[in-house]
């Protein structure tokens, strides 16, 4: 199994990032996925997740309405767009394949790559 995030880099303030996850090594079409991110001293934070099922997508509400969560099954990639990014989204992001949507944890996390890093300049 392996998950390879792309797209972070350095933005300003209000900027915007499209990030991407290339996934392998599972069907990647019967899972849902996650995004999650972790700053420097601190805990994995859900961000956001989309449904293999009904491609539902979920937000945790500091980034709702400026991300977007979205899928391709046929290219095995999760994305996430993000809008008006904000000094604190600065932040190590990473995908996962989750036991649960909202897993905010390693301990419920199947998979997970090794991030992109974001970092948010005011």
């Amino acid at each position: 199994v392996q998950l390879v995030e792309s797209g972070g880099s350095v933005v300003q303030t209000g900027g915007s990032l499209t990030l991407s996850c290339a996934a392998s090594g599972f069907t990647f079409s019967n899972v849902d996925m996650s995004w999650l991110r972790q700053a420097p001293g601190k805990g994995p934070e859900w961000v956001s997740s989309i449904k293999t099922a009904d491609g539902k997508t979920y937000y945790a509400n500091s980034v709702k309405g400026r991300f977007t969560i979205s899928r391709d099954n046929a290219k095995n990639t999760v994305y996430l767009q993000m809008n008006s990014l904000k000094p604190e989204d600065t932040a190590r992001y990473f995908c996962a394949r989750p036991q649960f949507y909202s897993c905010s944890s390693y301990v419920c996390l199947d998979y997970w790559g090794q991030g992109t890093q974001v970092t948010v300049s005011s």
